[in-house]
């Protein structure tokens, strides 16, 4: 399906979604109207999975529950690859959220309940927009793996926000989006954290503008799943909700590496969906925290390859977490990459740096398409440099820093980079 008409049936998807389903968007507290928070981001939201004998009726179950347990119906939507059928309530305030889910998880209609979990793109603020230039792709050495492997036909899912696919460096490079957000199509293509990981991924190389990706010629597969609440923050906030339809969307679409350069708390739904991906061969990548509350999920989940922000040193924060896995490092500061309108800025965070780890993973792919999300984690394993970082004394991380050639040449059993 072509970028124009994909744009089409999503927008039909939302119309219709929006007409079928009631709730009423919250205004963000400066006022403006268009940055109106959509309901898919709601506090005090739950997400029910019916149980098998239910899926048929559910809007009359979900009219049942509603009923029983006094709440509000805020929409429904099928998770074909995980067989489920899905619907949302809000908690009225009167209601106690903990007694809402204790009740819900009681009764026999309902298979599993659990919040709708907020989620955060894994972007820092900007501190000088004219930092280093484009050091990240030579510093893996993804410029010299270019010889072997471009990711040429690999099919890369960003579930992200929007992204601007007219840019000079992405037209072209994305083959299918859809949007997952109320209100998302009219943002879309101005979105600039999804622009910008879009960018570090598959901007075309040899065009005589702006950057290249650390796999130019992949496919781009973009599911808007995020939001600006509040676009001064500059960070994208997106929901269990959304990203459950996104990344539904990512593998019922073939797509082969799925990255995720957002970060949240556990989410039992989400991680059966990346069960399911990687039961496809569908390699999960995902940005990490980089605080000491823990990597966060889905970085934190067994199926994903966890990924933290190294700076032109190749150095990582001190303090950082994952003690539970290994954690492959790439850079992510001041990574020059595409934004909206056709520009380029400087961007620091662990999403660019997962975004550069799923290019990588997109070169081996190319060379081999076969191979297993589980060998793909041991090759980048293998093959990264070593890095140890120490805090009061005590190791606390095991990590290493990604190198494209290391890693091509590792799955090849020869030097691919000569």
């Amino acid at each position: 399906m072509s970028v124009a008409s994909h744009r089409s049936y999503a927008l039909c998807t939302v119309v219709a979604a929006v007409a079928l389903l009631c709730g009423c968007a919250e205004i963000a507290q400066h006022g403006d109207e268009s940055l109106a928070l959509p309901k898919q981001l709601r506090s005090r939201q739950v997400v029910v999975t019916l149980a098998k004998g239910e899926a048929q009726s559910s809007q009359a179950t979900a009219q049942a529950l509603a009923s029983r347990y006094r709440l509000l119906p805020a929409g429904s939507f099928p998770l074909d690859t995980i067989d489920v059928q899905c619907v949302v309530f809000d908690i009225p305030p009167e209601r106690s959220v903990d007694q809402v889910i204790d009740e819900l998880r009681s009764d026999w209609r309902v298979e599993s309940v659990q919040m709708n979990s907020l989620f955060d793109s894994a972007q820092k603020p900007h501190d000088d927009p004219y930092g280093k230039l484009e050091y990240g792709a030579r510093t893996i050495h993804a410029d010299a793996a270019h010889r072997v492997s471009t990711g040429k036909g690999i099919r890369v899912a960003v579930v992200d926000t929007g992204v601007d696919t007219d840019h000079p460096d992405l037209r072209g490079r994305v083959a299918e989006i859809a949007n997952f957000v109320d209100g998302g199509d009219s943002s879309f293509a101005t979105d600039r954290h999804g622009t910008a990981v879009a960018g570090v991924i598959g901007a075309r190389a040899d065009n005589a503008v702006g950057v290249f990706g650390i796999a130019p010629e992949a496919d781009l597969i973009v599911a808007k799943a995020c939001w600006y609440a509040d676009r001064s923050s500059g960070k994208a906030r997106c929901s269990s909700w959304t990203l459950a339809k996104a990344i539904d969307f990512a593998i019922r679409e073939h797509s082969q590496v799925l990255n995720l350069s957002l970060k949240g708390p556990d989410d039992a739904l989400l991680e059966r969906l990346l069960v399911a991906a990687e039961g496809r061969g569908i390699v999960v990548v995902a940005a990490a925290s980089e605080d000491e509350k823990g990597p966060g999920f889905p970085a934190a989940s067994p199926i994903a390859i966890a990924v933290i922000a190294s700076d032109n040193h190749g150095d990582i924060k001190p303090r950082v977490w994952l003690e539970h896995k290994f954690a492959i490092a790439a850079p992510g500061v001041d990574i020059l990459t595409t934004v909206p309108k056709g520009g380029y800025d400087f961007v620091s965070g662990s999403s660019f740096s997962a975004a550069e780890v799923s290019g990588v993973v997109a070169l081996l792919l190319e060379r081999r398409p076969g191979i297993a999300p589980r060998e793909v984690r041991e090759v980048l394993q293998r093959s990264a440099h070593p890095l140890i970082a120490s805090a009061d004394g005590a190791t606390r991380v095991q990590s290493g820093l990604v190198d494209a050639c290391s890693a091509l040449s590792a799955l090849l059993g020869s030097s691919a980079c000569p």
